[in-house]
């Protein structure tokens, strides 16, 4: 099977960022972005999904991590793209349910080429440390513009903001393992229209 690497370098008056991603990975985080929660979600994401992932950012967080968070998530939504190339063999759909404690999240994941994000989130307050949940949403909307994803997130239940963000990023997780899979019993591109 061919190397499914991606590597992309973004770079404006806001924020200069470096992604390597390997879909067949090991599940190993490189993270220097500056945010330790967003980096706590991002490992999640490397480990549960097994993808190797280095994020380096330098951004303007002296005003906030808006835009750090969401450039990050272009980036990383690119290297996505990247990484699956013509997208021939893969499963293309993933799902997933994981709980923390209380908190449930179901993330299910189309790799269809058309970015589209349905986004259900109730968090029980603004802030987790000093992280604005708000930029979760934020980070997931870049990530499926750029990643040409269709990504549904429900969070089914949860009374603890730090379990909830980490639910919903290890289901993210499982569901793109699961889409990104080869199947061996699909030898094309998983799609009636012959390309995705």
């Amino acid at each position: 099977m061919a190397s499914r690497t991606a590597q992309v370098a973004r770079n404006t008056l806001e924020t200069k960022i470096r992604v390597v991603l390997d879909l067949d990975g090991q599940g190993v985080s490189t993270l220097r972005i500056g945010v330790g929660f967003f980096e706590h979600m991002l490992d999640q994401l490397a480990r549960h999904g097994l993808f190797n992932l280095l994020v380096e950012a330098e951004g303007d967080l002296h005003i906030d991590a808006h835009h750090t968070v969401e450039d990050v998530g272009i980036a990383v939504g690119q290297a996505f793209r990247q990484a699956l190339g013509d997208k021939k063999g893969i499963r293309r759909y993933g799902h997933a349910y994981v709980p923390l404690d209380e908190a449930l999240s179901r993330v299910v994941v189309d790799c269809s080429g058309r970015p589209g994000l349905v986004y259900v989130a109730e968090f029980p307050r603004a802030h987790i440390g000093e992280f604005d949940v708000d930029l979760l949403h934020e980070f997931f909307q870049a990530f499926c513009n750029h990643g040409l994803v269709t990504l549904h997130i429900d969070v089914l239940r949860g009374r603890n903001a730090h379990h909830i963000a980490e639910t919903m990023f290890k289901a993210f997780a499982r569901a793109l393992r699961m889409a990104v899979e080869t199947d061996p019993r699909t030898a094309g591109v998983p799609s009636t229209k012959g390309s995705l």
